[in-house]
């Protein structure tokens, strides 16, 4: 028999209805080839069937609707997100700090949101910094501005020879005070780009000749300068490093009095630069290494100071991965320690 005749065979589907024992039954009768299929489905068989079939449908009918509403939802908030984060980074392009995400932890940008909020924060630090640096430089050029401009404009009068000396040795402190800042932001500056030159060097006879550079300053105010100074070869930049011993000397020997005592000592890869001046307050030193902090601003204006010479101290020591640390106590004198890692 050929092909279409053998198709034809198995084409042959029938539903009989009858009545078996007073109940409605249906026969599903399937023809497979010569074969004949007949499933029989009686009222309870025939009950679970369809329940079933509408079973299925429902929820399939339900799964449909709430995947659709969810996925509504989901685009809704993407786009709101989506808004608000474009939104965020406009105002904080135009400078405005204040500027947060909300954070959702249920959501997949949580982590976004957190790393923006993140940078806005550090952002806002650096600008406050940079706000404060410009006034505290507006200031230290303000102040001794105003002193050369006031005492140059004296000079013009009719003056006695003593007075006239004193207003030019004011003028010409105040000019050193300008041409100190100026060096000490050209140094900072540079210290923020700066490429360490690691080399050895005899430490120890780098600080002896520093103390010595300083000895008319120490002298002049008969402090006694203990030295004690183990042989100690190190590595790093050498001119850096000697800036640091010079603007801790410095300072020890500004705030000792007369007739004082400064000790500097090198030994066990820890070096300490110690004075018997006025001493800082304890609630004063977690700042002193900031820029343009000073703990005493009467006192540091009239002795030349700019608050930025432990700022320096700081940077170059960072630069070598050294640490650096305080005592001190009010009235009894203050102790600088640097640990040569």
């Amino acid at each position: 028999m050929d092909d279409r005749h053998q198709s034809e065979r198995t084409q042959h589907f029938h539903i009989v209805f009858g009545i078996i024992g007073g109940s409605l039954t249906i026969s599903l009768c399937v023809a497979v080839g010569y074969a004949l299929i007949s499933l029989l489905l009686s009222p309870g068989i025939l009950t679970v069937f369809l329940s079933s079939i509408v079973g299925l449908l429902f929820f399939g009918v339900v799964g449909t609707a709430v995947r659709a509403i969810f996925s509504r939802h989901f685009e809704r908030n993407m786009h709101e997100t989506h808004n608000t984060t474009i939104d965020a980074f406009a105002r904080l392009a135009q400078g405005d700090f204040s500027v947060i995400l909300p954070v959702d932890d249920h959501t997949a940008h949580a982590e976004m949101a957190e790393a923006f909020n993140d940078m806005v924060r550090k952002l806002g630090n650096i600008e406050a910094m940079r706000t404060d640096f410009i006034s505290n430089v507006s200031h230290e050029i303000q102040s001794p501005l105003t002193s050369i401009s006031g005492f140059a404009a004296l000079l013009g009068a009719d003056l006695p020879d003593d007075e006239r000396k004193r207003y030019a040795k004011i003028i010409e402190t105040e000019s050193k005070r300008l041409s100190g800042l100026s060096d000490n932001l050209m140094k900072l500056s540079s210290l923020d780009s700066a490429t360490i030159i690691h080399a050895d060097f005899r430490l120890d006879k780098q600080v002896q000749n520093v103390v010595l550079a300083l000895e008319p300053q120490w002298t002049t105010k008969n402090i006694l300068i203990e030295v004690d100074l183990d042989k100690t070869v190190v590595k790093g930049d050498e001119a850096l490093l000697s800036q640091v011993w010079t603007n801790l000397l410095h300072n020890a020997i500004k705030f000792t009095p007369q007739g004082g005592t400064i000790s500097v000592s090198l030994g066990d890869k820890a070096l300490q630069i110690a004075d018997t001046g006025c001493g800082i307050p304890a609630d004063e030193l977690p700042n002193i290494f900031e820029r343009f902090y000073k703990v005493d601003k009467a006192r540091d204006r009239s002795s030349g100071g700019n608050g930025l010479g432990l700022s320096i101290v700081k940077k170059i020591l960072d630069l070598h991965g050294w640490k650096i640390t305080v005592q001190s106590d009010e009235g009894e004198g203050t102790a600088f320690t640097i640990e040569i890692l």
